[in-house]
């Protein structure tokens, strides 16, 4: 079944959806857009089996909002750190959306799809700011977060929420912009990178052999990993833009220019809708480093990890914690690395803020290892109902600190490994993590590590 409106049956007329409105509003705010008062929406022509009208409503003219930036955090260029970027995005604006085309190769034929031809789109236009395929990914794995973050979208690109065009060009250095391709309808961040990396490559290809990158459409073939031809590449004169005669342009209000009497269900507030704005992930990532000192590595973890960062504030207001370090360094390296590897999502693993809080505070009185640590986590991860120290006291995980054992321990290691210990003294000082390790092997993993390195050090030195 599909809709007479998406299907285009005479007669049928468009109506603004308020909802997309206030969605795409809020997303200028949040992207730092100046948003235009009174916003125009034209026609695009164009014939395709996907847009049965034969044209698209859209913004070419006045759209919704102009300029505007997104910062977004991405590696430098030795992959060594992260470096804090900005994009600039030209405009934003409200869009019909098109149907869906499905391709079947071996029947040599394809079906369309039209139940979403008729939903609001919001397309977002950024300036030609990416310099690799990785900054590009790292841009859009921002943009998806603030989406999700104020509400707008889930981000989703695997079902369609969000979707990615990349127009890709090269050139030589101090040359200006060359020829571009654009790769259409990309469904994960993934596939973005990857189809950037081998369109770089061809258009390098094509350009060193003497040849001319053609303005085209592309399309990502998931199987071989490259950019296949769709078609040439449109211009602007051959969409013949005009008017859109059935939806009247698009007026905004301020809390200085609501008109008086007016319902306000019939008008939209943009001060209302700023009120609305929650922590933004840049802000957000500010805060963590100044509340708590964490590292722009950790608050970066934590940013894209919102129930994980739920679970971290949870535990260091409710504990009298000497480290806050070590609460960030056990959630992040140790506990979302544990679901992780479960292939679960930090949220879905049932590990209370109560249980992560008992293991930090275990940590950190010396009373459990991390090796124990992880131990538990396994246990954990398998039953949410129990608590660290009730794990703990089942299965006797206690760690060993007490000093005479650990001395007893670390002379019979000694003892048993007269050449290792050779090596030491005579400057082969990696030999000492093996000492240490032999060591822990003999404790099941539960002796405490800082009190055995310090003894181990004191024995060999002496």
């Amino acid at each position: 079944m599909v809709s007479f409106f998406d299907a285009s049956l005479p007669g049928t007329l468009p109506v603004l959806n308020r909802r997309c409105v206030e969605a795409g509003i809020l997303t200028a705010l949040a992207l730092q857009c100046r948003l235009n008062l009174v916003s125009m929406f034209d026609r695009k022509h164009y014939f395709y089996a996907d847009l049965p009208a034969g044209y698209q409503i859209t913004q070419q003219r006045c759209p919704l909002a102009k300029d505007g930036h997104v910062e977004y955090l991405a590696p430098d260029e030795d992959h060594r750190k992260l470096v804090l970027k900005r994009a600039r995005l030209t405009q934003l604006q409200l869009e019909q959306d098109s149907g869906k085309s499905l391709h079947d190769v071996e029947m040599s034929h394809s079906l369309i799809d039209l139940n979403r031809a008729g939903i609001g789109l919001m397309e977002i236009i950024t300036e030609p700011e990416f310099c690799s395929a990785v900054e590009a990914a790292s841009f859009v794995r921002e943009l998806q977060l603030i989406l999700q973050v104020i509400g707008v979208c889930d981000g989703k690109m695997e079902e369609g929420s969000l979707r990615v065009d990349a127009s890709v060009s090269v050139r030589r250095p101090s040359e200006p912009l060359g020829i571009r391709s654009e790769i259409k309808n990309l469904n994960s961040i993934r596939h973005l990178m990857r189809s950037i990396e081998f369109e770089t490559l061809r258009q390098i290809s094509i350009l060193e052999s003497g040849g001319q990158v053609l303005n085209e459409t592309r399309a990502y073939d998931v199987e071989t990993g490259e950019t296949v031809s769709m078609r040439d590449k449109e211009r602007l004169h051959d969409y013949r833009f005009m008017a859109e005669p059935n939806l009247p342009p698009l007026r905004l209000y301020t809390n200085d220019t609501v008109p008086n009497g007016v319902p306000s269900d019939q008008i939209i507030n943009v001060d209302e809708l700023r009120a609305m704005l929650p922590e933004l992930p840049n802000a957000k990532r500010e805060r963590l480093k100044k509340q708590y000192g964490l590292s722009v590595e950790h608050s970066n973890v934590f940013v894209n990890e919102p129930t994980l960062l739920e679970c971290f504030e949870k535990i260091v207001a409710n504990q009298n914690l000497q480290n806050v370090k070590i609460a960030s360094n056990i959630c992040i390296n140790e506990v979302l690395a544990a679901v992780n590897k479960k292939n679960i999502a930090f949220s879905a693993s049932n590990l209370s803020a109560e249980s992560v809080g008992e293991l930090v505070e275990l940590v950190q009185d010396e009373v459990i290892s991390l090796l124990t640590l992880r131990k538990i986590l396994e246990v954990l991860l398998q039953d949410s109902s129990k608590l660290p120290k009730q794990v703990i006291e089942e299965r006797g995980w206690h760690q060993v600190s007490n000093e005479t054992a650990l001395e007893n321990i670390c002379c019979q290691v000694i003892a048993a490994n007269p050449k290792v210990v050779d090596d030491y003294r005579d400057g082969k000082t990696k030999v000492f993590n093996y000492l240490i390790g032999e060591v822990q092997k003999k404790l099941s993993g539960q002796s405490n590590v800082k009190a055995v390195v310090r003894i181990m050090k004191q024995k060999l030195d002496t």
